[in-house]
């Protein structure tokens, strides 16, 4: 049966493909995966002040997460960590955003930024207290302008929109706290999963309708654990920004370079007062889902081996090496620090000892509050029993 809706039509023979083809967009793209830098009107102008050690800093923040990531997939493995969300190969589309940002910006991450959170000062230790489950968070927010990991699923992006809000607010008012600066704003980071969560789009309804001084950061790493971005997007996800008159860019998220233009532009213009904008920073998951996940289920050897040969990090030390930006003996000295710091935050990971259970409700709020109280009555009333169970057990015996 076939139903028309008024001024509706259908044409064509039924069963006759009239899937909609998506709209091509090519990703901003500075560093080609072999390497060689080309040239863009439009963003070449905002990589050209960076000195080399500049350069040489955001490769270091890329081999830094890498060998992070190494060593924590090692310990989940090994019963140490409860779980672990690999950030293989989406290295140069962090490091290059967060750089491009300033460090009074704030940042609402997922749980895969760690590249992002490396960078603005958090330790290894502080990041993977999370993951042992040890506490809710290993830092504090307002010391690095990063708010905790948010494990449900685009939430992050209702908190970054009230956060924004509550700029434009003190703007109004004159009333900018004095540990904030005049010109803040606020990056919303999120997967490509999560932009089919309700949060992202009441976000972006909120940011658009407001002029809210917001940057929506989409990591697209074609998969959503098992389920591929063509699945549930028929086009590119930059366009969705299109619905809500907000300017999207689209970058090649395996290029540092292009990463950081493109945030660099956007920010500036979020912070000249142009409204939010959005980024779809187009990368590869490399590695699993989470360590819970076996990506071999779902996806190809071949398509694996064809983003291996994209590699952001092989792809930035090919052109430092080539223009003369770092030596051999720079790549030596970064691999030998980071052999170093997994030493240590092996240790100091081991080190971490549990809290009391108490102390997880005790924490949830700056005050008390009545539902997490009953919890935790109810969860003391549910341990007794097992005293109980115990005692008489004994007592049968």
């Amino acid at each position: 049966m076939v139903v028309l809706t008024c001024g509706a039509s259908i044409s064509g023979a039924i069963g006759e493909d009239h899937t909609v083809q998506p709209e091509e967009v090519q990703p901003v793209q500075l560093l080609t995966p072999e390497g060689k830098l080309t040239e863009n009107e439009v963003y070449s102008p905002f990589i050209a002040g960076l000195s080399a050690e500049q350069l040489r800093e955001l490769y270091r923040y890329m081999a830094m997460e890498r060998r992070l990531d190494a060593e924590a997939t090692s310990l989940q493995r090994q019963g140490q960590l409860a779980l672990w969300a690999p950030a293989l190969g989406q290295e140069a589309a962090q490091v290059g955003t967060i750089a491009a940002i300033k460090s009074s910006d704030m940042v609402f991450p997922t749980y895969r930024e760690h590249a992002m959170a490396l960078y603005r000062g958090i330790s290894p230790e502080q990041l993977l207290t999370l993951f042992r489950a040890t506490r809710h968070t290993g830092w504090d927010p307002s010391e690095h302008n990063f708010h905790v990991y948010t494990l449900v699923l685009a939430a992050q992006t209702l908190h970054a929109a009230g956060w924004a809000m509550g700029i434009n607010q003190d703007r109004r008012t004159g009333s900018i706290p004095r540990d904030r600066a005049e010109d803040e704003i606020v990056v919303a980071c999120i997967g490509d999963g999560a932009t089919s969560q309700g949060d992202m789009h009441e976000s972006m309804v909120f940011a658009a309708s407001y002029e809210l001084p917001l940057l929506y950061f989409i990591q697209n790493n074609h998969w959503a654990i098992s389920v591929p971005t063509r699945t549930q997007s028929r086009g590119p996800l930059v366009n969705r920004a299109k619905g809500y008159g907000i300017e999207g860019v689209r970058v090649d998220g395996n290029d540092v370079l292009a990463s950081y233009a493109v945030a660099s532009r956007l920010s500036g213009d979020i912070r000249a007062g142009r409204g939010p904008k959005l980024i779809e920073s187009v990368t590869y998951r490399m590695g699993a889902h989470t360590t819970a996940d076996d990506p071999t289920k779902y996806r190809s050897s071949a398509e694996e081996q064809l983003w291996e040969g994209r590699d952001p990090i092989r792809r930035f030390r090919t052109w430092l090496s080539s223009e003369g930006h770092a030596d051999e003996s720079f790549f030596t000295d970064v691999d030998a620090e980071f052999k170093d710091l997994a030493a240590d935050m092996r240790k100091s990971v081991l080190a971490l000892e549990s809290i009391d259970l108490e102390r997880v409700f005790d924490t949830v709020y700056s005050e008390p509050h009545r539902q997490v109280e009953t919890e935790k009555a109810w969860l003391k009333d549910y341990e007794a029993g097992f005293a109980e169970e115990q005692t008489e057990a004994g007592t049968a015996r």
